[in-house]
């Protein structure tokens, strides 16, 4: 990507005396004790806090309107703030660094493409944010450093507060991009996640701009070089599933698909935490250690050893790593086309197959539908399940229309004759609170026998409702597991409540404009 001019007041703010320029990370961890800021653990990792937010806030996202890129942006799924608010909070915060003892600077890449990559530098108030980007984004080699120009400049300032009545905020908390200044401005908040996502967001527009499919999956590649994707939202299982001792970690998370193949947008990773133990995902408890960084994970006071059961200041606890931290890894984080795509589903309504082969159309309907379920639970333990759709499975990351991500897929699909399978990860034999979870060793199997092409031309039946083409048989899976209405004992029940699903995904699917009728007619449910 070519390089740009970085305004002038940026380039003023980073030749002040309270630079701390590319700091290593033993250097980085000083600083974070130094100045209070965290506390080391016993694996060696840093641990913080984040205060008051401990996730994203989508409601504080924006996107600034300018003449190059308004009629780009699709403005129904993102928030818009003027050029002048834009400007005006931005010199602010500009002014407030520049009264700082420290500022940290990282530079480095999104992108493990050369040729597609994005020069980016990230300046920080915080020590422990600097290292978290350091730890999260693709590293200059020194030779690198040297001829650095940052194409995209991250400016977080968590400590200062928007005064919504003046700046046009819906709080005091902000994450802005501007296309034009080639800037994202965050504060009031100290969720280090804002900094990895609003790269990922830009990206997000940048590499279709440039004819590269950008996706929110995790890859991985086999010994024959056979690369397979993993769509899924938040516990269905992507991350457990994509972590395969047979085959090479690609990435976790964010991804660009060019045509020379898929490669990692990132250099690092951002697990989960709660309820992490060395039996389940052993690649992610070995890999906090010194240079981890740790969100909100609560630590013994004298011991300094990490509770992960503990959710009691966040569910949401995290681990920031390098890709290098985890050994069973393609390095550099690129590889070829796809074989599988893989789209991870937990329907808590226990109705669609647990494995199902898609057309080049249920493709594309269900990458723009990316459905799963929430349990809304009481203290009782009585829940119903709630369907819910974050399009392309990453909604809150697109700037671009949807479904510009969707053609490019099915273009992919076709272009590289990949085979795709909807994975669903919930309940069997009944709704969640009746039924079972589908158990993991079920799911492996299935997942081991899509990647080996094994279901590639196997005999299937088709769903009489959803219209999805499910295999008859599977090596290590019970005949009658593979299809969800023989695992009801109540067949009323199981239809009814299927019609009940399939009815959401239709009124989910009416905001989609300007789409195919062959994806509605061929890809979506057919009762």
């Amino acid at each position: 990507m070519n390089s740009v001019h970085i305004p002038t007041d940026v380039k003023q703010l980073l030749k002040g005396n309270n630079l701390q320029v590319q700091l290593s990370v033993p250097q980085l961890v000083e600083k974070i004790l130094m100045r209070n800021e965290g506390t080391l653990t016993s694996t060696g990792a840093v641990r913080a806090e984040t205060g008051k937010y401990t996730g994203r806030s989508p409601k504080d996202k924006y996107i600034v309107v300018e003449e190059s890129t308004k009629d780009k942006i699709a403005w129904t799924s993102n928030q818009q703030i003027s050029e002048e608010k834009f400007t005006n909070l931005y010199h602010k915060v500009v002014d407030y660094l520049r009264q700082k003892d420290e500022l940290f600077v990282f530079k480095g890449f999104a992108g493990a493409d050369k040729k597609s990559r994005l020069s980016i530098q990230v300046i920080n108030e915080l020590a422990w944010h600097n290292l978290f980007v350091h730890q999260l984004f693709i590293r200059s080699t020194e030779e690198e450093l040297v001829n650095h120009e940052s194409e995209f400049t991250v400016i977080s300032a968590p400590h200062f507060k928007a005064n919504p009545a003046v700046d046009g905020t819906n709080s005091e908390t902000f994450i802005i991009i501007s296309f034009e200044r080639k800037i994202v401005l965050i504060g009031g908040t100290e969720y280090a996640g804002e900094m990895k996502k609003s790269i990922f967001s830009v990206m997000n527009y940048l590499l279709p701009e440039n004819q590269i499919f950008s996706m929110h999956c995790s890859a991985n590649v086999g010994n024959e070089g056979d690369v397979a994707l993993f769509f899924g939202l938040s516990g269905t299982g992507k991350t457990t599933l994509s972590a395969d001792p047979n085959r090479k970690l690609i990435g976790d998370d964010e991804h660009g698909w060019s045509s020379n193949g898929v490669f990692n947008i990132e250099g690092g990773c951002y697990a989960k935490c709660i309820n992490l133990s060395r039996e389940k995902e052993p690649q992610i408890y070995d890999a906090i250690r010194f240079g981890t960084v740790l969100e909100n994970v609560i630590i013994n006071p004298e011991t300094r050893v990490a509770d992960y059961d503990d959710g009691s200041l966040t569910e949401n606890t995290r681990a920031a790593y390098p890709i290098d931290a985890i050994e069973n890894i393609v390095l550099p984080s690129v590889a070829g086309h796809p074989h599988t795509i893989v789209f991870l589903t937990a329907d808590a309504f226990g109705v669609l197959p647990p494995i199902a082969k898609l057309t080049k159309e249920q493709a594309m309907y269900h990458f723009l539908s990316g459905y799963t379920s929430k349990l809304a639970g009481t203290e009782r333990g009585v829940t119903s399940p709630e369907a819910t759709f974050s399009t392309c499975f990453g909604a809150p990351f697109l700037p671009l229309p949807a479904t510009r991500y969707a053609e490019m897929l099915g273009e992919k699909i076709l272009e590289h004759n990949v085979n795709v399978f909807l994975v669903n990860t919930g309940w069997t034999g009944g709704e969640y609170g009746v039924g079972s979870r589908m158990k993991l060793a079920y799911t492996r199997a299935m997942v081991q026998s899509a990647l080996e092409g094994e279901l590639n031309n196997v005999e299937t039946v088709k769903d009489e409702i959803f219209g999805l083409n499910i295999p008859l048989h599977i090596a290590g899976v019970p005949d009658e597991v593979l299809q969800p209405n023989k695992t009801w004992a109540d067949q009323i029940a199981y239809e009814n409540k299927a019609k009940e699903l399939a009815a959401k995904f239709r009124e989910n699917f009416k905001k989609f404009t300007n789409i195919s009728e062959d994806i509605i007619l061929k890809g979506g449910p057919v009762a």
